[in-house]
């Protein structure tokens, strides 16, 4: 998420003069957190509809949340060489690096010694990357047609109905999750600034609040992996129409949720600021250390499956991701994260000089 054009997970190089707004590192640190905690909480759904309607409201909105963020820092992203260039190395080259990486991981992770490399299949976490690359790479189509967001959610719900789209990059999330990316696109300042009023502020919790009842409701009578938006109303068995109207009430509901979690986001400077210029390094980090977690079966004590236990390990989670985030890890991780790559580029002619 990246702030020099966009986790969601980003870029932390400062490339401009100008300060960082700390509304953003806020809302990216508290998302990445909540990926965290998300990811910690899958081997509790199944035993708990207070978890499961946890996780269900906080995949309603985090990944939207992330992907607003990314869409409205991606606003300036032309075809040039400098953009093209900060494409491959910020976006391409880690999705390569840790399409790798997982891979090889996994295969130690989840027992399967055989399991192939295949960029054209993102793993676990890096299908952000891949859709990010995809979605910038669009950004000055984007910009340039009359009605992106109405055209953005027609794709979108078109991809409901075709289960053949397929594993290639991951395009059903790609497009599923697209109308969010075009919405931060559409976004100015003064929007974030009408989110911020204490009106919007005061309406955020009681909003959340209905959200986690009606979550609770719908544990029981709704698939929540219509919010994981990668797989097609066949493939989660339903009827062809119900693709449509779930990705226009699921756009309605996430950004909803998406309004009131900036609208309760600090906007000043804490303690946590600082850590949100390093979410892509929480971010592609922390599924190694899920992953491992999970081979070694912490879920089968029961002792995680009790009131403390569970609180333990949302609060052990959120601890990783933020220790993740911080300078000394990005640190050691950035010649992969943010590699500068300057050997790989033409450098740049001087401009002839003008004539007299």
């Amino acid at each position: 998420m990246q702030t020099r054009a966009a986790p969601a997970p980003d870029d932390t190089r400062t490339r401009s003069a100008k300060p960082r707004d700390a509304l953003f590192d806020n809302a990216k640190y508290l998302a990445i957190v909540l990926v965290a905690v998300g990811h910690a909480w899958e081997p509790l759904r199944s035993e708990s509809r207070t978890v499961t309607a946890l996780y269900t409201l906080v995949y309603a909105f985090h990944m939207p949340a992330f992907i607003v963020v990314s869409g409205y820092f991606s606003r300036g992203f032309d075809w040039s060489a400098g953009r093209i260039r900060r494409l491959v190395t910020g976006i391409a080259v880690p999705y390569v690096v840790f399409e790798v990486a997982y891979t090889l991981f996994t295969r130690w992770s989840d027992d399967e010694p055989d399991r192939p490399i295949s960029l054209l299949d993102p793993l676990y976490l890096t299908w952000f990357l891949a859709a990010l690359f995809v979605w910038r790479l669009t950004t000055p189509i984007w910009r340039s047609v009359r009605w992106p967001l109405p055209l953005a959610l027609t794709l979108a719900a078109l991809a409901t109905l075709a289960p053949s789209i397929g594993e290639d990059l991951d395009l059903q999330r790609t497009l599923q999750f697209l109308p969010y990316f075009v919405l931060g696109l559409s976004l100015r300042p003064e929007h974030f600034e009408r989110v911020r009023r204490p009106q919007v502020r005061l309406l955020a919790v009681p909003v959340f609040l209905g959200a986690l009842v009606m979550a609770y409701w719908a544990v029981t009578r709704m698939d929540y992996a219509w919010f994981f938006h990668h797989s097609s109303a066949e493939e989660l068995g339903a009827p062809a129409w119900y693709g449509p109207v779930m990705t226009l009430a699921i756009f309605g509901c996430s950004t909803v949720l998406v309004v009131c979690f900036l609208a309760l986001v600090p906007r000043r400077r804490t303690w946590y600021t600082a850590l949100g210029a390093g979410t892509l390094y929480g971010y592609l980090l922390h599924g190694f250390v899920i992953q491992a977690a999970n081979h070694w079966h912490w879920s089968r004590n029961d002792w995680f499956h009790q009131p403390l236990g569970k609180i333990t390990v949302t609060l052990v989670a959120a601890v990783a991701v933020t220790l993740l985030c911080t300078a000394p890890v990005r640190r050691v991780f950035r010649a992969v994260v943010e590699p500068r790559m300057d050997w790989a580029f033409r450098q740049r002619e001087p401009a002839p000089p003008r004539s007299g």
